[in-house]
């Protein structure tokens, strides 16, 4: 059998959703996906929004809380021999600093300053080609509609977590749902 990656979302999945998303469209003054409508505005517009998405993204992490049972999850993948991922959208800097913070050890990181992102299937094949696993026999989990089609354009089983939240319509699209990280150690055992 092929090598199998977890790759794992961020905010919302590893992590408890602390960012606001309409308070920061709101200051930025855009509507709609933050990079995509970023990547409209004229350079002196792009660079005010950057920075006060980093702020907000700052912010988060120094306040940042883990999703019951992350720790312990990102350890047995690992020790089952899944390398394990991590797919966001946010920057580096934040991302790093949550893991150090909380101990975290994952074997690859996709931010944004990395080149496609999600829903994008390539950062899903860029961070199977750096850990040498095969897409199709890998997971991507996440709590967001791009997670889901991000992997499932790269071909990976999709896992939804949904937390104590409402399943959203989009659930259908996914291969799992879950309400807890923890559920994700019997996926992985089932295959």
């Amino acid at each position: 059998m092929s090598r199998s990656a977890v790759i794992f979302d961020f905010d919302g999945t590893l992590t408890k959703p602390c960012l606001d998303f309409d308070l920061i469209r709101a200051e930025i003054g855009v509507t709609g996906p933050i990079l995509e409508a970023m990547e409209d505005l004229d350079l002196p517009s792009r660079e005010l929004a950057e920075r006060i998405l980093l702020r907000h993204e700052w912010e988060a992490a120094r306040n940042a809380e883990l999703q019951e049972g992350a720790v312990e999850v990102v350890a047995k993948c690992r020790a089952r021999g899944h390398p394990v991922a991590i797919m966001t959208r946010n920057g580096r800097s934040t991302v790093l600093h949550v893991l150090e913070k909380f101990g975290i050890v994952v074997d690859a990181i996709r931010t944004r300053e990395d080149g496609a992102i999600k829903p994008s299937p390539e950062p899903v094949f860029a961070l199977c080609r750096e850990l040498g696993a095969d897409p199709k026999s890998s997971w991507v989990v996440g709590d967001f509609l791009f997670d889901i089609l991000s992997g499932q354009a790269a071909g990976t089983r999709t896992v939804l977590m949904i937390g104590d939240g409402e399943r959203p319509g989009f659930a259908t699209q996914a291969d799992h749902v879950i309400r807890s990280l923890r559920e994700l150690v019997t996926l992985l055992e089932e295959r």
